[in-house]
C-alpha cells in the first residue's frame, strides 16, 4: 500500500519537503520488510569487508606497501560509507521520507558526495600505481615514493571534501532549478546542470577514462611479458621434448588470461556499478528532472554496492590479503605469538604484481 501524505504540504524555505509530506513508499509491509533485510546485507557485506582490509593492513607488516596504502585508504572511505551514508539512505528508500531534519540532510548529501568521489578517486590512484609497477618498475620507487603517496591521498580526500561541502551546504547546486521540482524529492539530492557536469566529471568520467587507459596499457604489457617469458623458456627448452615445450607455452597462455581476467573484473564491476548513475546524473538535469524516484534509487544503491565489493576486487583476489584474512578468521592475531611478519605469500613479486598476474 502507497504512503502518500500530499495532503499536508509542508517545506521550509529552502524547499526541502519534510517528513509529512513523504514520496510513496515502497509498499506493503512484507515488501519493506524484504528490502530493509537486503540493503542491510549490503551495508553488513560493505562494512565487514572493508573493516577486514583495515585490520589485515594494519596488523600484517608485509602489507604495508604504497599499493595498499591506498587500498587501505579506499576501504575506509567504503567503510565511511557504509556506516554514515548507507543507513539513512536506506530508511529514506524504504519509507520515502526523511526523518532526521533539513541541516543533517545537507550533511548527509555532502557526506554521501564526499566518500563516494573519495573512493572512485583511490580506485584511479590504485590505477596508477599499478601502471607504475607493472609497466616501468625501475622507477616504481621514485614514482611512488612514500612523500607521493601522501600527496596523492590527500588529494583522494581533499577534492571530493571541497566539491562537495562547500557547493551543498551553500546550496550552489539548487541555482537555477525551479522550487515546485524541489519539493518533489526527499532529502534527494538534485543538481543544476553546471553542478551536474562538473561533479560527474571529478567525480567518475575523469578516473574512468584514465582507469582504462592504465588498465589497457597494463593488460598490454602483461600480454608481451607473458610472451617473452614464452619466448625463453623455449630457447631453454629447445632440446627438450615437444611435450615441456607446449607445457610452457599453455602456463604463459593461463598467466595471459589470468592479467585479462583479473583487470576486466576490476574495469567490469567499477563500469557497472557506477556509469548508470553518473549518466543519469548528467542527463536528468537536460530532461528536466523526469527521472522517477524508483529509478534514482536503483542507481543510487547500485553505486553503493561498490562499496561492498571493492573489498573482493582489489584484496580478495591478493593471495596475500586472502591468507591475512584467514588469519583474522580463526582468530591467530590473538595468539600469544605475533604473527605481523608471518610470511602470507608464496610469492616474493610486488603485491601490485601479484594482483595483475
Amino acid at each position: 500500500m502507497a504512503n502518500i501524505s500530499s495532503s499536508l504540504n509542508i517545506t521550509n524555505s529552502t524547499g526541502w519537503t519534510m517528513a509529512s509530506q513523504c514520496l510513496p513508499s515502497v509498499g506493503t509491509s512484507a515488501s519493506k520488510i524484504g528490502l530493509y533485510i537486503f540493503i542491510t546485507m549490503i551495508v553488513a557485506t560493505t562494512m565487514v569487508g572493508n573493516c577486514f582490509v583495515v585490520l589485515a593492513v594494519f596488523y600484517f607488516k608485509q602489507l604495508r606497501s604504497a599499493t595498499n596504502a591506498f587500498v587501505l585508504s579506499l576501504s575506509v572511505a567504503d567503510f565511511l560509507i557504509g556506516i554514515t551514508v548507507m543507513p539513512y539512505s536506506m530508511i529514506r528508500t524504504v519509507e520515502g521520507c526523511w526523518y532526521f531534519g533539513p541541516i543533517f540532510c545537507q550533511i548527509h548529501s555532502s557526506l554521501d558526495v564526499m566518500f563516494c568521489t573519495a573512493s572512485i578517486l583511490h580506485l584511479s590512484c590504485i590505477a596508477l600505481d599499478r601502471y607504475y609497477a607493472v609497466c616501468d618498475p625501475l622507477v616504481y620507487r621514485c614514482k611512488m615514493s612514500p612523500c607521493k603517496v601522501g600527496i596523492l591521498l590527500l588529494v583522494c580526500w581533499i577534492v571530493p571534501a571541497v566539491m562537495s561541502f562547500i557547493p551543498i551546504m551553500l546550496q550552489l547546486h539548487k541555482l537555477g532549478i525551479a522550487p515546485d521540482l524541489l519539493t518533489r524529492s526527499s532529502c534527494v539530492l538534485m543538481v543544476n546542470i553546471a553542478y551536474a557536469i562538473c561533479a560527474s566529471l571529478i567525480s567518475f568520467y575523469l578516473p574512468m577514462f584514465m582507469m582504462l587507459a592504465v588498465y589497457w596499457k597494463i593488460y598490454k604489457v602483461a600480454r608481451k611479458q607473458a610472451i617473452q617469458i614464452d619466448a625463453v623458456d623455449n630457447q631453454i627448452h629447445s632440446c627438450s621434448s615437444d611435450l615441456v615445450t607446449a607445457h610452457t607455452h599453455t602456463q604463459s597462455m593461463k598467466r595471459e588470461r589470468k592479467a585479462a581476467k583479473t583487470l576486466g573484473v576490476i574495469i567490469g564491476a567499477f563500469l557497472i556499478f557506477w556509469l548508470p548513475f553518473f549518466t543519469a546524473n548528467i542527463v536528468d538535469p537536460f530532461l528536466g528532472y523526469k527521472i522517477d524516484r524508483v529509478t534514482w534509487e536503483v542507481l543510487v544503491w547500485l553505486g553503493y554496492s561498490n562499496s561492498s565489493m571493492n573489498p573482493f576486487v582489489y584484496a580478495f583476489f591478493n593471495r596475500s590479503f586472502r591468507r591475512a584474512f584467514r588469519t583474522i578468521i580463526r582468530c591467530k592475531v590473538c595468539a600469544p605469538q605475533s604473527l605481523q611478519n608471518f610470511h602470507l605469500s608464496n610469492s616474493r613479486g610486488h603485491a601490485a604484481q601479484e594482483s595483475v598476474h
